[in-house]
């Protein structure tokens, strides 16, 4: 308790300047996977999307981010192992701040889309089994994690690549595509309407303590319910837009206007992806910071969940704008362009199919990342195109690079750990 007391202004500035460069993280790699699909089909441009991301990311990371959130990130460690020595989790969820941060910095350097959760869970895992004690850990909460390299990027291929097959069948195939694609369109929008509202609805504002009822008397049911309603709108609206799409001559590529079509139903996929993985995935970096300022204002009491200060809810939103706008490009990059070429058509089937899996997973428990559920979703879509469109030597380095995210931020929060052990004590 004494270490805590006497060092605790301290504690809070690095947990604050180590959780801005872990959000930063988030923003450069994470935000930029969100955003790949856009930008590689030229539905937006970067700037475009950097500016869309940043007042989206930002509204959900800081209105639907969390009050309340769990501090010990995924329930991984046991708090109750730590409550005589308050230091050690201090020192390990500044460890796995600054590690996790670390290794998300090095894979945006290299263009990798990696787990921001698998970084700071791997960081978290990392510290307690060496550290602490393997017996701190949660061992069957790891193997759901994962589980998720699998079960993410399947369900999100195999949703994607049955929607583009839907897309080529309904429209692409037809002899009319222009005319039919405006007369379908408005079905995929109701359905990226309902997606994305379920993912904002189930995901996000749950945070916030804001819950449905509809009378349905089951919260997902309502959810579904209000989603119907709210894609009907996005369809509407969708719907009056597409009047102004006119069809414009091309002997080389009649398919053109279709895609013009498409990148329309881009601009509302893109919005709302930012916002519900703004709302989500700000908890990676304010996760630990919570856990560290709850811990140092308590006087060394650890508590599994504590309040969330809108400070430092908007330490993380504003990391979060800052880490996309100065580095998203090169992911975004990666993502967008040299797995599968992506257009308007194709870039709306892997961000839908990504926006399903992450309902699904809400709505039965399943385990998933949001990298892995995106890339896959991309996948899905080369499939549906043939093997030859995928570049298999960038596939390959994306999937070593998952491999390595856990084991690299585990071996760097070892470090840091020790490191901050050596310099501030131990009772």
């Amino acid at each position: 308790m004494e270490i805590i007391a006497q060092h605790g202004t301290t504690f809070m500035v690095l947990a604050c300047l180590f959780g801005f460069f872990m959000a930063w993280g988030i923003g450069a790699n994470d935000v930029a996977n969100a955003m790949g699909t856009s930008v590689g089909s030229r539905a937006l441009t970067i700037t475009q999307a950097i500016f869309i991301a940043m007042i989206f990311e930002f509204a959900g990371a800081y209105l639907a981010g969390g009050e309340v959130t769990a501090t010990i990130r995924k329930g991984i460690i046991d708090a109750e192992v730590m409550a005589g020595h308050p230091e050690l989790m201090v020192y390990g969820m500044l460890a796995a701040l600054l590690a996790a941060a670390t290794w998300l910095l090095i894979a945006s350097m290299q263009g990798w889309p990696v787990s921001t959760t698998h970084s700071i869970v791997g960081a978290i895992v990392g510290f307690a089994a060496v550290g602490i004690s393997l017996e701190a850990i949660h061992w069957d909460k790891v193997g759901n994690i994962v589980a998720s390299w699998v079960v993410s990027p399947l369900i999100a291929g195999t949703i994607s690549y049955w929607l583009f097959i839907s897309v080529k069948y309904l429209i692409l195939d037809t002899e009319d595509p222009f005319h039919r694609a405006k007369r379908i369109i408005p079905l995929y929008m109701w359905l990226v309407g309902f997606m994305i509202s379920m993912v904002t609805l189930v995901k996000g504002l749950t945070h916030v303590g804001i819950t449905l009822d509809l009378g349905l008397g089951d919260e997902f049911a309502d959810a579904a319910l209000a989603s119907a309603l709210i894609g009907l709108l996005v369809a509407a609206f969708g719907a009056v837009m597409l009047r102004r799409v006119q069809e414009v001559p091309n002997q080389r590529n009649r398919f053109e206007s279709v895609e013009r079509v498409f990148a329309i139903l881009m601009v509302f996929t893109a919005c709302s992806m930012a916002f519900a993985h703004g709302s989500n995935d700000v908890a990676n970096a304010v996760g630990p910071l919570a856990a560290v300022v709850s811990t140092v204002q308590s006087g060394g009491v650890i508590s599994a969940k504590s309040a969330m200060p809108w400070w430092i809810l908007m330490v993380g939103a504003v990391g979060i704008v800052a880490g996309l706008a100065t580095y998203g490009w090169r992911v975004i990059a990666t993502v967008g362009r040299k797995i599968t070429e992506l257009t308007p058509s194709r870039g709306f089937a892997a961000e839908l199919g990504a926006a399903g899996t992450v309902v699904i997973a809400s709505a039965t428990g399943l385990p998933i990342s949001t990298t892995h559920t995106l890339v896959g979703a991309v996948l899905g879509v080369g499939f549906a195109r043939g093997i030859g469109a995928l570049n298999t030597r960038i596939i390959g380095s994306i999937f070593m690079s998952w491999l390595i995210t856990l084991p690299a931020g585990a071996g760097l929060a070892i470090i840091f750990f020790y490191i901050f052990k050596a310099i501030f004590g131990f009772e």
